[in-house]
């Protein structure tokens, strides 16, 4: 009885959430003013311009404002489900983010392991640097470049000539588009996604591979069971973040290389709210369509994530 009565004295009461947020704001209270500046421009320029949202279920216009605006309920969300060009713009959103991620995403994966296996210091930083400047090379000039030697007179058709094809302008074919696209994108970002890989790569512990080759184990076999089961939550993580912008595909990059030839292929959901919104005018339609997208993506990300929870142990939330 005594020994239960002592137990009981050495209880710690429990604190109240606010009792523990203001006795850890005096302890850090220098760290929570260093946080002010970030939330007052996360407030301003993320969540304040989300009450902006509500003009898709309005017939807005300018003049009256959002307040005065006619409410629509879900009819901008309805036009655009009967759209003619809804299959069209979901077909090709599609086709061009699966096709990125089956080529972009793993390609870094592969590069950082090659790049891992390099001896000579002075290459590995010679290769990194010349795989890291294209990303930093304005998407402008880019797309300028790959229009350029994409001409009838430019350097693919002067190579095609060479080879005994024809000379053509390939970015006015629209079973060219895709190819452009993806092998000009893995030429511009594989150097710099590769970076997050190389970090997590020089995080292994340097005794497992020791181990493994004390063990009898070749290179592809390190590779194997100790390289990528290594990289396993950086991968899983940075796919489910792709996986929650699978129909954000890259809209600037579009809008500078498509063509009306090409709409067929190229026309994307981003381009089309580009269309709709800033050139037409149609505020409300143009709203519908992003929150859509938006909402799509979340429920992709919402999905992966809770597959990779349960499959792999590895997740965001």
């Amino acid at each position: 009885m005594n020994n239960f009565m002592q137990r009981k004295s050495l209880t710690v009461p429990k604190l109240s959430f606010w009792k523990v947020l203001r006795r850890d704001f005096i302890m850090n209270k220098y760290k929570y003013l260093l946080m002010i500046p970030v939330l007052i421009i996360l407030a301003l320029f993320a969540y304040k311009p989300m009450y902006g949202l509500v003009i898709a279920f309005q017939n807005y216009r300018p003049r009256k404002g959002i307040a005065g605006s006619d409410w629509v309920g879900l009819q901008n969300f309805i036009n655009f489900f009967l759209d003619p060009y809804f299959p069209r713009l979901i077909r090709n959103t599609l086709s061009i983010s699966i096709l990125t991620i089956i080529f972009g995403f793993p390609t870094p994966i592969i590069f950082a392991l090659l790049l891992n296996e390099l001896r000579s210091t002075k290459f590995k930083r010679t290769v990194q640097t010349i795989t890291y400047m294209p990303y930093f090379i304005s998407l402008v000039v880019v797309c300028s470049l790959i229009k350029i030697y994409c001409q009838s007179n430019g350097l693919f058709s002067q190579i095609s000539v060479a080879l005994g094809g024809q000379s053509a302008n390939y970015l006015s074919q629209p079973n060219k588009f895709y190819l452009i696209y993806v092998v000009s994108d893995l030429w511009q970002t594989i150097g710099w996604n590769s970076i997050i890989y190389l970090a997590a790569l020089s995080s292994i512990d340097q005794e497992q591979y020791e181990a493994a080759r004390i063990d009898g184990a070749n290179r592809f076999q390190q590779i194997r069971y100790v390289t990528l089961p290594g990289l396993s939550t950086t991968i899983t993580v940075l796919f489910i973040l792709r996986m929650g912008s699978v129909l954000n595909v890259g809209f600037e990059k579009i809008l500078l290389l498509y063509s009306e030839p090409t709409y067929s292929v190229a026309d994307v959901i981003s381009t089309y709210v580009y269309r709709r919104g800033i050139i037409k005018a149609d505020y409300s339609y143009a709203t519908a369509v992003g929150l859509f997208n938006s909402i799509v993506n979340v429920f992709f990300l919402v999905i992966t994530n809770a597959l990779s929870k349960r499959y792999t142990q590895s997740s965001l939330f």
